[in-house]
């Protein structure tokens, strides 16, 4: 809901800044000991009430049925992720009750890695996660419905909106702050009065208008009457039978199954667990997700929480079990993941029938259990690489959706859109690909071996040097097997087997955000990576498996420096399809001005594979003939042939044309568009439902190498912009509703854009902006459509990267 903001400003000159406002912070913070003394005498001292109620019960119903569907719409859309202000996570019924924290999750210059505060995982009750540091939002002292008002955080937000809302502005004053890393205020209860004298305008939702007069009255009486909520952990009925078939399979006594069971979990953490073949209850799908447990299946669940997934669990025999999803579900960390049982069937067939033998399972110390060729060197290659590229855009999704909410530290180590193919199973089902795999164990260590709390500069070379002896045999190994070009064509990239439409991807990336979708998306791209069994299992290991968003500098630093190797690597393994003069004027092109040390890399050890191109090119532009060969390869399965076409959009012949001459805007014209734009178009036929489409900046760069550089590298007369049907992203920049009558007026003006001042011209006629006073009604039009037309998928929006524009 709301943001719990910034620190007041004051204009003074730096000399008497300084102490007046230690004086300021000695006052407010005596005014609150002296608050909660005077609240403990009055009052009673702060005790956490008991407000999950059974679910039978009328209260708990009504919660369920009006409240909390409020709550989504209003709060949920800006306290979900980690990144949620002041840690208020009001996704869950539990989240509400832990109440908020002054610490940042995000705090990228932290030296020690911070303690977890994982919804679910690192605490079990309120009780103890107010001994780990978060501060009540709902009265928990004497419960009368005054004081449970009066003595709320959450309702003081609230009616400090009604009774200053939003000015009349379309555009906020710079006196507001939207920045992600802004400071952010948390007050307690005993700090609320001093807060509302010194920003009245900052009641929640923040930044937002407010709600309507009977949504603000329905949250106050629920308040008023103690706030009594109903968790989410029923299990449907006809799901029990499926739990029980799954964690039978997870929890077999042998070796081979344990082993089984313990990558599956590595891999399934993050997931978002459905069954597709039983029924749903009221039309609504249940998640589930895998936890790790004392006890065996039959048991209550005793969950295992550790920092990540491979830790040391602390007991001889760990159990896979099957746990409702507990909160609302958001699209920045919905990664919807179907067992079925043909999925079953599969998986016995890739790792229980095959003749092998696993003679012990590996420990959990952590230079073996971070490195995946090595804790699992015994489960056959093919088996690993085969559930991973099955189900490849969930696997690639995991480092998108993942561990984090917002993620530049890793994804300025990425192009803004690119695609992603596959080395084909069968080649790599090779016994001496197998055997390289295990020779190189030892050169494939990952950054998660030294924890969380770790020094950059001392690992980076230990893993650069690594990095380097790999690639040195790779090159060997590649020029060796690819000899005189030997099979080095496109019969080398997986066509997913004729019906896996995971075969083919197109990766978005949002600045901080990414998205990875099915199909070889827009126009072909600057990059593309192939990717193999290695690279796509360190991939997982690095940026899901092994990433502690809760880590110092140091890991997170390490982390984005290693993906470097990885990038460049898929990018290698693209450009071995080319011819080899090619190759190097491409990885010139890709890699501008790049640092001294990078450029000895690039023509070294990354580029020293030597072998021609199997593929005879008939056109100087063999990169676009390339792209061509992947297209019409994979078309098949291609799903930019379905789900993401303006084909699809439902408007008139001229009305689509109109949408894709928007497409066509480049240069410092496509700058001024934000990362992501949603449109919703009203047809003009009344009997079709509004059409969703996303409009996406694409931002060039020189190169993707520097740290720190980014905006220094560049290249925003080489922005684009990709439009699609449907939505693409979890945090919108912008909205635009636009009737289909008007749209030839608005895209004749929206190439004439030239200036900051051209743009929200534009936007005055089409956006939806956030002090719009039907915001609220467009946000339920737009999530309820996104969830109707994507009900496996969709999930609640994000608006903490809405401009103010």
């Amino acid at each position: 809901m709301a943001d719990f903001q910034r620190p007041m400003t004051f204009h003074l000159s730096k000399l008497a800044k300084r102490p007046l406002f230690l004086l300021l912070t000695l006052i407010v913070s005596g005014c609150a000991t002296y608050a909660g003394f005077n609240f403990d005498q009055l009052y009673g001292k702060p005790v956490p009430q008991q407000r999950i109620l059974p679910i039978e019960t009328s209260q708990a119903q009504r919660y369920l049925s009006e409240v909390k569907p409020l709550i989504e719409n209003r709060c949920v859309v800006c306290h979900a992720c980690y990144d949620a202000p002041c840690q208020l996570k009001m996704s869950s019924a539990e989240g509400i009750d832990r109440g908020a924290n002054k610490e940042k999750v995000y705090q990228g210059t932290r030296l020690i890695a911070a303690n977890t505060t994982r919804m679910f995982d690192d605490a079990h009750n309120t009780e103890a996660w107010r001994q780990k540091g978060f501060q009540a939002v709902l009265n928990e002292r004497m419960q009368t419905p005054e004081t449970n008002t009066q003595l709320s955080v959450l309702a003081r937000m609230l009616t400090l909106k009604q009774n200053h809302p939003l000015p009349d502005q379309k555009i906020l004053s710079g006196d507001w702050d939207f920045s992600l890393d802004r400071n952010q205020q948390c007050p307690t209860i005993e700090e609320m009065s001093a807060y509302e004298q010194s920003y009245p305008l900052w009641g929640m939702p923040y930044g937002l208008p407010k709600l309507a007069v009977q949504e603000h009255q329905l949250l106050m009486d629920w308040v008023a009457a103690g706030a009594p909520m109903a968790t989410q952990n029923q299990i449907p009925e006809a799901a029990k039978a499926e739990i029980s078939k799954w964690e039978s399979f997870l929890n077999q006594n042998d070796f081979k199954h344990q082993l089984t069971a313990r990558y599956l979990f590595e891999h399934w953490f993050v997931s978002h667990l459905y069954f597709p073949d039983i029924a749903t209850e009221n039309g609504q799908t249940t998640f589930f997700r895998i936890v790790r447990s004392k006890t065996a299946p039959g048991q209550p669940v005793d969950p295992i929480a550790t920092r990540r997934p491979f830790d040391d669990p602390g007991v001889s025999r760990v159990y896979y079990r099957i746990l409702p999803v507990r909160e609302t579900i958001v699209d920045k960390t919905h990664m919807p993941f179907s067992l079925t049982d043909d999925r079953l069937a599969r998986l016995n067939a890739h790792f229980i029938t095959p003749e092998y033998t696993v003679s012990a399972l590996p420990g959990y110390q952590p230079e073996l259990a971070a490195n995946p060729l090595l804790a699992f060197e015994q489960l056959p290659v093919n088996a690993r690489y085969r559930y991973m590229i099955d189900n490849a855009q969930h696997t690639i999704m995991g480092f998108i959706k993942g561990p984090v909410c917002r993620g530049q530290l890793a994804l300025n180590v990425i192009n803004d859109r690119f695609w992603v193919v596959f080395v084909d199973p069968d080649m790599a089902d090779l016994p001496k690909v197998a055997a390289f795999y295990t020779s190189q164990a030892s050169h494939l260590r990952m950054p998660a071996e030294a924890e969380s709390t770790t020094l950059p500069l001392h690992n980076w070379i230990k893993f650069s040097k690594e990095q380097g002896k790999f690639l040195r045999a790779k090159n060997a190994f590649m020029n060796e097997t690819f000899k005189h070009g030997e099979h080095l064509t496109t019969d080398l990239i997986w066509d997913g087997d004729g019906f896996n439409d995971n075969a083919a991807l197109t990766i978005f990336r949002h600045f901080d955000s990414a998205t990875v979708t099915k199909g070889l998306v827009g126009e072909p791209t600057k990059t593309a990576w192939v990717i193999d069994y290695s690279l796509i299992e360190r991939i997982h290991y690095l940026l899901v498996a092994g990433f502690d968003v809760y880590g110092n500098f140091g890991h997170q630093l390490l982390t984005r420096m290693y993906m470097d190797f990885l990038r460049m690597e898929g990018e290698s393994n693209f450009l071995s399809l080319l011819p080899p003069e090619t190759r190097r004027a491409e990885l010139a092109d890709w890699y501008q001005d790049a640092d001294q040390h990078l450029q000895k890399f690039l023509q070294g050890d990354i580029n020293d594979f030597s072998q021609p191109s199997g593929i005879v090119y008939q056109t100087k532009h063999p990169k676009a003939e390339l792209m061509g060969m992947l297209k019409s390869k994979l078309a098949p399965v291609d799903q930019d042939l379905s789900r993401y076409s303006l084909a699809n959009v439902q408007l008139k012949k001229d009305s689509i044309y109109q949408l894709q001459a928007l497409a066509r805007i480049q240069g410092r014209q496509a700058t001024l568009y934000p990362e992501l734009t949603f449109i919703m178009v009203e047809p003009e036929d009344p009997a079709v439902q509004p059409q969703l489409l996303t409009l996406l900046r694409n931002s060039a760069h020189k190169n993707i190498s520097s740290l720190f550089a980014e905006e220094k590298n560049r290249q925003p007369s080489k922005d684009s912009l990709t439009l699609v049907h449907g939505l693409i992203g979890s945090y919108p920049s912008v909205f635009w509703r636009v009737k289909e009558s008007d749209l030839p007026d608005i895209v004749q003006q929206a190439k004439r854009i030239y200036s900051e001042a051209d743009y929200r011209a534009l936007l005055d006629k089409v956006a939806v902006r956030r002090t719009a006073p039907e915001f609220w009604t467009f946000s339920d039009q737009l999530n309820a459509l996104f969830r109707q037309n994507h009900p496996i998928e969709g999930g609640l929006l994000d608006y903490n990267r809405l401009e103010n524009r």
